[in-house]
């Protein structure tokens, strides 16, 4: 079912051509998914701040401890001993909410309007950011706070990628997918680098605000989603991608009232208007079970899992660590770590310009998830023998690592969804994007948990828990890697073939 156009699209209506919405739409969810990221960045910012070494820091004229605290500059209750397991407490309230969202919210995400759903989100989204950061206002030191607040917040997070993949899948079809995705995938990268550099104005002060502007700003967004979001080509008389319709062989026949333009929005509406309940009358959502039947989903969940393991330690913990090792403020390391966002930038634009030029989406992750694991190693060692070094090795372990994920939670995930075992039902696409990303949220969930229990034996124990997350990512992609070389093969002979001829 069509959802009610966009009151602020009407006046745009006169220069409807198709590559022009193309772009707004492509420009429209960048945004949207960039202030999602960036609401979600400053808590990793903002750790540094909560508890650090008190006795390099000048004392306010107005406090008063005792000579022997050195907790005193802390934010309660993370000026305990253990604060590196309530801190990764409060991550993992977010991440084990946003994975078990996830896998509900593709569901929800196909029957219901984008427009209006993604806009509920990012409202609720700036509302529980904003929370967190008035937790230093008014002065709260509980810990239930906190962990309450990320848990909502987590939830209302899981709007966001389902929707803006399924409407970007309503868009543009499989040709070019992988770059056109890659580019707009870097709003993640651009998303964490803002969230950082906003969070570092006020982390020295009042750290609080450091999550409030965010919130804000995910807010406004979400009425500017409502008002200008188009979900469907169709909404504003463009002409959809190739998967709305029907697959290749029924193309042919033009006679096919099927093939006729406006023919899958036709019979939308028919059926809406007739209460009709008939499988003909349009395609039906697709069952998570079914979704989990459609070739390569689960190879790809599971290295997801393992990808953004990776992905997600370094987003959460690569502040502190830097902080702790390097022995740089807190706004220094949080601007230093975003070098590994502008990295993932270049990573998530070449793994999708690859993929595209010999059509192997596996074979490319897997090709960048070898390499990263030996510069993740050499990172660890020299990587901060000198800030040229640093700054160098964060750009490619960025590329590498966050490469493969963002090749997989676009462009796989649209080209899934839009598989030809699907026979041009496009309804498929959110429950897939969110079964890809729900499995890789359970990674994301399960790294910074085990970076902040396995960091107080040392960060080398971190890095190679990485490590070893990164093989185990490869390792999953073998058969399709397998898949893909006989593919090649086959076309080569088949070039080879005609040459002859």
């Amino acid at each position: 079912m069509r959802s009610s156009l966009a009151p602020g699209v009407w006046f745009l209506r006169a220069f409807s051509r198709d590559s022009w919405f193309r772009g707004f739409i492509l420009l429209m969810t960048f945004l949207i998914y960039t202030t999602y990221h960036m609401s979600r960045k400053p808590i990793s910012v903002v750790k540094s701040r909560l508890h650090q070494n008190c006795s390099g820091i000048i004392e306010p004229v107005n406090e008063s401890h005792s000579l022997n605290d050195t907790t005193w500059c802390n934010w309660a209750p993370f000026d305990q001993s253990n604060y590196k397991e309530l801190l990764g407490a409060v991550d993992n309230a977010f991440l084990v909410a946003y994975a078990i969202g996830m896998f509900i919210s593709g569901i929800f995400g196909e029957r219901l309007p984008l427009r209006y759903y993604l806009s509920a989100g990012m409202l609720l989204s700036g509302l529980f950011t904003s929370l967190f950061g008035l937790g230093y206002f008014w002065n709260i030191h509980v810990l239930w706070y906190f962990v309450l607040i990320q848990i909502c917040n987590g939830l209302v997070q899981t709007t966001g990628w389902p929707s803006v993949v399924t409407c970007v899948g309503n868009w543009f079809g499989k040709g070019k997918r992988g770059l056109i995705m890659g580019i707009w995938n870097s709003h993640t990268s651009v998303g964490n680098i803002l969230g950082s550099l906003v969070a570092g104005v006020w982390v020295d002060g009042q750290w609080g605000l450091s999550f409030v502007v965010p919130g804000i700003v995910i807010a406004i967004m979400g009425l500017v989603t409502f008002f200008f979001l188009v979900e469907y080509p169709e909404d504003v008389d463009c002409t959809p991608p190739q998967h709305h319709g029907e697959p290749e062989e029924n193309l042919d026949n033009p006679e096919d009232p099927a093939n006729r333009p406006h023919a899958n929005k036709e019979s939308s509406l028919e059926s809406a208007g007739s209460g009709s309940k008939e499988p003909s009358a349009g395609p039906a959502a697709i069952s998570f079970f079914g979704a989990l039947r459609i070739p390569g989903v689960i190879e790809f969940s599971l290295c997801l899992l393992f990808a953004k393991l990776v992905s997600y330690t370094f987003l959460y913990w690569l502040p502190l660590y830097i902080f702790n090792v390097v022995h740089f403020s807190a706004k220094e390391a949080g601007d230093l770590s975003t070098l590994f966002d502008v990295g993932g930038i270049i990573g998530g634009i070449l793994a999708g310009l690859v993929s595209d030029y010999t059509n192997g989406r596996a074979t490319t992750c897997c090709v960048m998830l070898i390499l990263a694991a030996p510069m993740m190693f050499l990172y660890n060692y020299v990587g901060q023998n000198g800030i040229s070094i640093s700054i160098v090795m964060l750009i490619i372990c960025g590329a590498l690592v966050n490469g493969p994920y963002a090749l997989i939670t676009t462009a796989v995930s649209a080209d899934l969804g839009t598989h030809k075992s699907l026979k041009g039902n496009a309804k498929a696409l959110s429950t897939v994007t969110a079964i890809i990303d729900g499995t890789g949220s359970i990674g994301a969930a399960l790294g910074p948990l085990l970076a902040g229990l396995i960091s107080p034996t040392g960060w080398n124990n971190v890095f190679y828990m990485l490590i070893s997350a990164d093989i185990l990512a490869c390792l999953l992609l073998c058969r399709l890697v397998y898949k893909e070389i006989l593919a090649w093969r086959s076309s080569l002979r088949r070039d080879k073939g005609y040459r002859e001829m």
